[in-house]
């Protein structure tokens, strides 16, 4: 029997990255420091720079910090248009509008306050930073690979999820291709002419792509049930995982809420987490063993692994220490404005989120990175009397 090709080395499992980029975010979520969110932007960028690779999906950071910068500005807009009146030193006054009773507490115009800024800042940065968290997952972890480590029960819903985690880089990609060949030939690949002239050779690339991906699908068996998963006994072992699975997912998603939320009581944070993902385990593992689907190069979770995991863990614990030990230095009050400060928790907790750049490997040279090629690493066993 042949043996099984080994992992492929020196490369860092997706999933460690995916971790320490959702601890990133978490810590981002629990304050509106803008010291503390500019570190955790400085953090990631840090590690972005010296870990991505030179594979398309590497450029997506660089999108998400710029819908960032977009979500600041439309914040922005917003409150000095539209919103509540914020009490403070006025910086410019516009025409008001008047609204009728029932819109109490809303303006159009009118005051625009010093404070009023200052909190839409704040709260624009903190989902910039957010965004720029999911872009530093996106450019660092292999959507090829993340494909290979979603587990056999949630197969089919996997690829949908990588195939929507590689829109942006793809799309990136399709842009920048096509205003590089615009570019050449002399023609305009800015302003709205050259959006005209970009946007229909992207769009007819993301169709050519969408057909080599079903075909591709389709020629592994993606989809196909093999012999016996259709009898009494395969039904209600499918409907017991997925019943398990459901409740750990809810479980999980109430388990986090309770933790990120600062007004959610104790019993809404670890015990339902635990228990979600207890339950989770359990329905993932019996769905595993109904899977049709063979792993070639497995990716192997080691030290390395865990090592990037736990300092995005330990930044995330420490804005959790932070929030409930100073929280006037997690949210700044923005009236009266005041000099936001730093506390000492979580600067240690981000620092430690630098560990990445040293503990992971070097960026290697990756492929192409699309995904029908990237199905050939997740075969699907067709079913008896199919060829393969």
């Amino acid at each position: 029997m042949r043996a099984r090709p080994a992992a492929q080395p020196g490369a860092l499992h997706p999933g460690a990255w995916w971790l320490w980029a959702t601890g990133l975010a978490a810590a981002a979520s629990r304050t509106t420091n803008p010291l503390l969110l500019s570190l955790v932007l400085v953090v990631a960028g840090y590690v972005v720079a010296c870990r991505r690779t030179s594979a398309p999906w590497a450029r997506a950071y660089g999108f998400y910090l710029r819908m960032g910068v977009a979500v600041i500005a439309i914040r922005i807009v917003f409150a000095v248009l539209v919103g509540a009146p914020v009490p403070g030193h006025v910086v410019v006054t516009l025409p008001e509008v008047q609204l009728p009773e029932w819109a109490a507490g809303v303006r159009l115009g009118g005051e625009v306050t010093r404070e009023g800024l200052a909190g839409a800042v704040y709260a624009g940065l903190q989902l910039a930073t957010m965004l720029a968290c999911v872009g530093a997952a996106n450019a660092l972890a292999n959507p090829r690979r993340m494909l290979r480590a979603v587990p056999g029960a949630l197969y089919e819903v996997g690829v949908a999820v990588v195939v929507a985690l590689s829109f942006s880089p793809q799309l990136v990609e399709g842009v920048s291709r096509v205003r590089a060949a615009r570019r050449l030939r002399g023609r305009a690949h800015r302003g709205v002419r050259g959006l005209r002239g970009v946007a229909m050779p992207v769009l007819e690339g993301a169709l050519e792509r969408s057909i080599d991906l079903a075909a591709a699908m389709d020629a592994r068996g993606f989809g196909r049930g093999a012999t016996g998963t259709n009898t009494s006994r395969g039904q209600l072992g499918r409907h017991a995982s997925g019943a398990l699975t459901l409740a750990g997912l809810l479980g999980v998603c109430a388990g986090l809420y309770g933790l990120l939320d600062a007004g959610s009581p104790v019993a809404l944070g670890l015990p339902p987490l635990a228990a979600g993902a207890a339950l989770a385990t359990v329905g993932l593992t019996l769905g595993g063993r109904r899977a049709t689907r063979s792993r070639y190069r497995p990716d192997s979770w080691g030290a390395r692994e865990w090592w990037v995991a736990a300092s995005g863990f330990a930044a995330a614990g420490a804005a959790l220490v932070g929030a409930a030990t100073t929280p006037m230095s997690m949210h700044p009050s923005t009236s009266p404005l005041v000099v936001p400060g730093l506390a000492l928790a979580p600067v240690l907790g981000l620092l430690a989120a630098l560990l990445p750049a040293r503990v992971a490997p070097a960026p290697e040279a990756d492929g192409p990175g699309d995904l029908p090629t990237a199905l050939t690493e997740c075969v699907v066993r067709p079913p008896a009397g199919v060829a393969a």
